[in-house]
Order: structure tokens, then C-alpha cells, then sequence
């Protein structure tokens, strides 16, 4: 399974995730950008350590789990 994590900092500084289940590929950086953008200029979503104030990184993760018959 693929998931889209866009990872911003909050007021405390400190890493905040969210993630998104099967992202379109390839990934539009500008779009991914500016939904960014969007999240943190529209105080979409709320931290522990506050408020999203800044952009820090997104990427794709993929991960396969493979299951050991015991």
C-alpha cells in the first residue's frame, strides 16, 4: 500500500504527518505544494504543539507486509 505523507512543523517545531491513502502517481509537486500551502493558510489542522506553520517535507511510502505462517 502506498501512502502520500506530507509533513509539516508546528509551533512547537516539531514534526507533524498526515498521511493519504493511495496517492495519484506520478505525484504533482506543484499540486502537493500548494495543497500545502492551503493546509497552513487555512489553520486546517491543529497539533498538540500548536498550529502548522511551515512545510517540511512530503514523499510516497510504500509498504509491503508479508505475512510468516507459524
Amino acid at each position: 500500500m502506498k501512502k502520500l505523507e506530507l509533513k509539516f512543523l508546528n509551533e512547537e517545531n516539531k514534526t507533524v504527518t498526515i498521511s493519504l491513502d493511495e496517492p495519484v502517481e506520478p505525484a504533482d509537486a506543484g499540486a502537493v505544494d500548494a495543497a500545502m500551502d492551503e493546509i497552513i493558510a487555512q489553520n486546517a489542522f491543529f497539533s498538540s504543539g500548536g498550529d502548522l506553520v511551515s512545510k517540511k517535507s512530503a514523499r510516497i511510502v510504500e509498504r509491503n507486509v508479508f505475512d510468516i505462517e507459524i
